[in-house]
């Protein structure tokens, strides 16, 4: 496995490093895995915590659920779940794997620029934008003011109505169009490339066939010259390959994890971080 280094806020970098694992922290109520379970800041923080001590080196912080139909959140209340989460674990030295010491860089999920300028200014170094500033353009001008990590991600809609119907003439062709235009827009924001990653969106906008479809053609991706970021943990597409419940997931989860980054994935967006460093470990000893 070649090692990537992707540079964040404040001149960190991360890396370089064989994987990078991100450990989901929804600090919300109806996330589809594991909605409420650590909702509000204490209960957040705990779970950080937990993930960096099994071995993740991003946490990704969300106050608003991006599922398929979920609700919206205003604009307070998705400040008022995230930041405090923020300010307690920016900067912060955690238990890491096998008696470490570890910075985990801290990533805020949103597309609300207010919420990303917050955010940034409370020590978050990584924005993971579900929206590729199209829901709020002014989201733009906040990466290209402060520079964050930027996770660029295709979507195909809004989480409300993005799996009404989605039809594609050529997945993989429209995804790698639309990465094209979206990096032209960084570019002249002044956004560094060595801050951008690249989601291919797993589930936001997409059937079955066009999740395997972009799956099966993941090294096309790496045309631009950019890492991949990968967020498919316990999605829906095991339920429909497989008929896994939300619950029965995690082999799937690992199995195709391993094998993506035997590919070339780096960088993965996991639930289960424990289960996901062993799995990344096998392929970079075997690979």
């Amino acid at each position: 496995m070649p090692e990537i280094t992707w540079n964040i806020a404040r001149g960190r970098a991360l890396g370089p490093a064989p994987f990078l694992i991100a450990g989901i922290v929804n600090v919300t109520p109806d996330s589809f895995y594991d909605g409420g379970q650590h909702d509000g800041p204490d209960a957040g923080v705990a779970h950080a915590k937990e993930l960096v001590r099994q071995g993740a080196h991003i946490l990704d912080i969300g106050g608003e659920s991006t599922r398929p139909y979920a609700d919206k959140v205003g604009l307070a209340q998705e400040l008022e779940r995230v930041i405090p989460v923020v300010r307690d674990l920016a900067g912060q030295k955690l238990a890491g794997p096998d008696e470490s010491s570890v910075t985990p860089a801290i990533s805020v999920d949103t597309y609300k620029a207010r919420v990303a300028a917050r955010a940034l200014e409370a020590g978050a170094e990584i924005i993971n934008d579900v929206s590729a500033f199209r829901f709020e353009p002014e989201l733009l001008d906040v990466v290209g003011q402060y520079k964050p990590g930027y996770v660029l991600m295709h979507s195909l809609g809004r989480p409300e109505d993005m799996q009404d119907a989605p039809c594609y003439d050529n997945v993989v062709d429209e995804v790698l169009a639309f990465f094209e235009e979206r990096l032209n827009l960084l570019d002249k924001a002044g956004v560094p490339g060595e801050n951008i990653v690249l989601d291919p969106g797993i589930g936001f906008g997409k059937l079955l066939e066009h999740n395997l479809e972009i799956l099966k053609n993941i090294e096309r991706f790496k045309v631009f010259g950019l890492p991949i970021y990968m967020g498919l943990s316990n999605k829906s597409l095991w339920q429909h390959l497989l008929g896994l419940e939300v619950g029965q997931r995690q082999n799937a989860t690992q199995v195709a994890t391993a094998l993506l980054a035997a590919r070339g994935v780096p960088i993965h967006r996991v639930h289960e971080v424990a289960l996901t460093r062993q799995s990344l470990t096998i392929v970079q000893e075997i690979a």
